[in-house]
């Protein structure tokens, strides 16, 4: 089902659409996340998070896969085209580097935080979900990806980015 008003707009104003879908999705994710941790604390918060995220990061990698028509086994270049059309790919800053067998993926840029700083709440602890969240993603890309956290919040080792996951191809 299309909506026909869509066929109305430019191309530039269907990107910008797409970026406030976007922003919209991640308040949406922002607001009942803060309402749990509010009401039950942040250990609470996390456990519905990680789970949230094992569903949504497959639905959203297959939904990707199938729009990019990659194959089962996508590999490197698979994964790197399918990181770039995330949701969070329209509103944080990130970078992709490729070495051999592994990607590199680094928020360079993380909205999350930026407004968790502002509000003067303490950073989210995402480590945990982000291991589920970027592992079940490559797995759905190409099930022969391994994923290990770089740096992320509550564990930073690299002040420069927000976070950075690896992503090995395992023969």
């Amino acid at each position: 089902m299309v909506n026909e008003t869509l066929k109305d707009f430019s191309k530039e104003q269907l990107i910008e659409l797409i970026e406030n879908y976007c922003k919209n999705w991640l308040a949406m994710d922002g607001v009942w996340f803060q309402s749990v941790e509010q009401k039950y604390g942040m250990d609470e918060a996390m456990e519905h998070d990680c789970a949230i995220w094992e569903k949504f990061t497959v639905i959203e990698a297959k939904r990707i896969k199938t729009f990019l028509n990659l194959p089962e086994e996508a590999g490197i270049e698979g994964l790197r085209q399918a990181l770039k059309l995330r949701l969070y790919a329209n509103i944080n800053r990130d970078e992709i580097v490729t070495e051999g067998n592994s990607l590199i993926y680094r928020t360079t840029e993380c909205r999350v935080q930026h407004a968790r700083s502002s509000k003067g709440m303490d950073l989210h602890p995402c480590k945990a979900v982000g291991i589920i969240e970027y592992g079940l993603f490559a797995k759905t890309i190409d099930s022969r990806f391994s994923c290990e956290c770089v740096s992320c919040y509550p564990d930073i080792t690299d002040n420069t980015c927000h976070c950075a996951w690896k992503f090995t191809l395992n023969a």
